[in-house]
């Protein structure tokens, strides 16, 4: 629908971007549900998981509410909420980033700046890790290893003291890698190193979102710098933690780079949906797996002001190509279903 991509090259590296979206018409999708409105609890991140069996639970961080929220997947009724603040494995403190893997939930807690993980369904703490690295943790995105164990990676948005972002040379501990192993009710996460460019335009100044594919050997990291020089755009990296030259989205954030998700559609293709968080102009962008060409652009019919996405790509009867969730303002968790998303977007 908007296929004008560009590849720029500057200074030796890539920037895969659009000329603009500033004239161009906007689809609007409608939402198909909003979960429980919940104003008070600052809304931040969801994540959604199904069983065998075909339940479907969505949840929602809440950092002012200092819990992780639980709604059905299906409608956005609200089921049941864990946690409260503390210290305590079970607690949290103002959680942020979260994932769900297998049966797995994990959990990034800015305050107590660590990572917990819990079993689902039975919402059983298991562990936590990170507390004798971690600064200022916001995000984090999880992959499966050939053994069965977890690669976690955790972006910490450490400041300086005054608050501001750290000099280039402390920028090289903006991502974590931790190796997370399970078995049964117990879990043991182990550090492994910690990366970040300290120069050119791979530099992450001011970190959150992280998603990685594994598939093409790249971890997509968010740079939220209202800036449009050295922020506005996304930075790849690879696996091992190293930039790979490429920064997607130059030119088309308008606002600030926050949410990211992965929608397959094969093995190795499918949609990149990046969000660019405004409170009055709120748009998803859609690139391409592969390529990390610009596809195009979509709006929420009410949503604003979007944290954290979620792709829930499992085929329902209702809903054949699964659910987009997105963070409202704050408040709630909206579910767009992605029929209409690519229909409104020309793609398949």
């Amino acid at each position: 629908m908007y296929n004008l991509n560009v590849i720029t090259t500057l200074t030796g590296c890539v920037a895969i971007g659009f000329m603009s979206v500033m004239n161009a018409q906007i689809p609007i999708v409608e939402e198909v549900f909003f979960t429980t409105d919940q104003t008070r609890e600052n809304i931040d991140s969801p994540a959604s998981w199904y069983s065998e069996s075909g339940e479907h639970l969505l949840f929602a961080t809440s950092k002012e509410g200092h819990s992780v929220n639980v709604f059905d997947g299906a409608n956005g009724i609200m089921l049941q909420r864990i946690g409260g603040q503390g210290i305590e494995l079970g607690q949290f403190d103002r959680p942020n980033g979260i994932w769900v893997i297998d049966d797995l939930m994990l959990v990034v807690e800015r305050d107590n700046r660590r990572v917990q993980v819990l079993s689902i369904p039975e919402m059983v703490p298991l562990t936590s890790f990170g507390e004798d690295v971690l600064r200022k943790p916001y995000g984090l995105y999880v992959r499966k290893l050939a053994g069965g164990e977890y690669g976690v990676y955790v972006t910490d948005n450490y400041e300086t003291e005054a608050g501001g972002v750290p000099a280039d040379s402390a920028l090289n501990q903006r991502v974590h890698r931790f190796f997370l192993e399970r078995e049964g009710l117990t879990a043991e996460g182990e550090w492994l190193e910690a990366f970040g460019e300290t120069s050119g335009e791979g530099r992450l100044f001011v970190v959150e979102s992280i998603y990685g594919d594994p598939q093409h050997n790249r971890l997509l990291v968010a740079e939220e710098l209202e800036d449009a020089e050295m922020g506005r755009s996304v930075r790849v990296y690879d696996l091992d933690g190293h930039y790979t030259g490429a920064n997607i989205g130059k030119g088309i954030f308008k606002a600030q780079v926050e949410g990211i998700t992965l929608y397959p559609t094969s093995e190795t293709d499918g949609y990149w949906i990046i969000t660019d968080q405004s409170k009055t102009e709120n748009l998803f962008h859609v690139f391409d797996r592969v390529s990390l060409g610009y596809l195009g652009s979509f709006q929420g019919k009410y949503t604003l002001n979007t944290d954290g996405v979620w792709a829930s790509p499992q085929a329902t009867e209702r809903y054949p190509k699964g659910l987009f969730f997105t963070c409202d303002n704050d408040r709630a968790v909206s579910a767009f279903d992605f029929s209409e998303i690519f229909e409104a977007l020309g793609l398949e």
